[in-house]
């Protein structure tokens, strides 16, 4: 209901725009061409295919935020701009709102025919976002009430920076309402599924705010003033660095991506030996990183959850004998602290953050001893070990999980694996 909502308030908004535009005409349509241009531009250069919604990828990386942060930037800076070179603008909310949607749309086709466009919840929340700027903006600047009441200084510059926090606050509000949205199932309600916490989403979407966020909000400020000042000419001279900036972060997107890739690769290998049964690695992982969200970890706690998650059995890889069926959950609690040191020792010598390998070789101890990544991975790996071995599956493998708790899991930990459990389809059960 909520998704389906906002893309009916973005149709609408483009809709009146459009034809409000269509019947007025355009004002100004040198300005409206060049801020179409820029948007245009910046539509072009926008990251190619994002990662699943909700991801760690999605949610740690700048691209899953905003895929088109120059695109994002002139469209700001258009709905804030009030003065070209000294000249009075006398374009309103409704032109605004058709000149960046034309030029989303005009620069979109590239990457639709190439199978990778822009998600229709990104374009919904680019046209909310950038109408309400636009509303607190124009109106004011057109009556001549700002000028009356702010005038042209630094309280001028203060006034477009408070509009740009209310307008990211607001897309932040927004686009975590709609990704909890869209990780509750269908049939939630009749099955009595808990819905993700709002408030981890919240604030991994208030945290891009001062990331990648603040760039956008604070590029689209300057751009409108320096337009007010220099005239059009200032687009171009925003427009070339920032592309090069963002070309160049481009190549740093591509190394952290086949950084996850070797990760994920590394994790297969105990599969490929035939030590864990396939897909064991990236259904811990998976299902470790929804617990996480569940529990309140964001940001780059997410991604060392994950990381660690996939490779949490490669300590495996030291053994002469394999574990039968790869669940090392069966195995005796010494042992299973062999292997874990086993497989932390292995993850340090790959590269990656400290806190991996330390999350890896405290899987196994005793889980008062444990930070809440590593219980959380003790818990998924059990889970996933008991649910395949036993012929209850899941509802079995759960109902051991908690009878196990006190002495070997956190029992917080394992009822938020059942909430993330019926909310996949798994009918709740209540606690043992």
């Amino acid at each position: 209901m909520l998704v389906g909502g906002v893309y009916v308030a973005a149709a609408l908004l483009t809709g009146g725009g459009l034809a409000w535009t269509l019947w007025h005409g355009v004002d100004q349509p040198g300005i409206a061409l060049a801020f179409g241009g820029f948007v245009f531009v910046g539509e072009i250069a926008r990251w190619g295919a994002l990662p699943a919604a909700g991801s760690p990828a999605a949610l740690d990386e700048p691209w899953g935020r905003e895929p088109a942060p120059l695109g994002a930037a002139g469209a700001l800076a258009y709905a804030l701009l009030g003065d070209c070179a000294g000249q009075g603008t006398t374009h309103g909310v409704p032109q605004v709102v058709a000149v960046v949607v034309a030029a989303a749309l005009a620069g979109a086709v590239p990457h639709v025919a190439r199978g990778s466009g822009p998600a229709l919840d990104h374009v919904a929340r680019r046209v909310l976002t950038v109408g309400f700027a636009a509303v607190c903006f124009q109106p004011l600047f057109n009556s001549g009430e700002l000028d009356r009441l702010i005038g042209h200084g630094a309280s001028y510059a203060l006034f477009l920076l408070v509009i740009l926090c209310l307008t990211a606050l607001c897309d932040a509000v927004l686009a975590a309402a709609m990704l909890r949205a869209r990780t509750l199932p269908r049939g939630a309600e009749r099955t009595g599924a808990a819905p993700v916490p709002y408030g981890p989403l919240l604030r991994d979407e208030l945290r891009a705010i001062v990331g990648i966020g603040s760039a956008v909000c604070a590029t689209g400020a300057v751009m409108a003033l320096a337009v007010a000042v220099a005239g059009l000419w200032a687009l171009p001279v925003f427009c070339v660095p920032l592309l090069l900036t963002q070309l160049s972060f481009r190549r740093y997107v591509a190394v952290r991506t086949t950084y996850r890739q070797t990760i994920a690769s590394l994790a297969r290998a105990t599969e490929i030996a035939g030590y864990t049964p396939p897909g064991h690695a990236r259904r811990v992982a998976a299902l470790s990183t929804a617990v996480g969200r569940e529990l309140g970890l964001s940001g780059p706690d997410l991604t060392v959850l994950e990381y660690a998650a996939l490779m949490h059995d490669i300590g495996q890889l030291s053994l002469v004998d394999p574990v039968p069926d790869g669940a090392t959950a069966r195995l005796p609690a010494c042992e299973q602290r062999r292997i874990a040191l086993l497989g932390g020792a292995v993850v340090r010598q790959t590269g990656v953050p400290a806190a991996v390998a330390a999350v890896v070789e405290q899987q196994a101890d005793p889980y008062r001893e444990q930070p809440l990544p590593a219980r959380i991975v003790r818990v998924v790996n059990a889970y996933d070990d008991l649910s395949g071995a036993r012929a209850g599956g899941a509802l079995a493998a759960l109902e051991e999980l908690r009878l196990g708790t006190g002495r070997d899991y956190q029992s917080e930990v394992v009822e938020s694996l059942a909430r993330v459990l019926a909310r996949g389809g798994l009918a709740p059960v209540p606690p043992g």
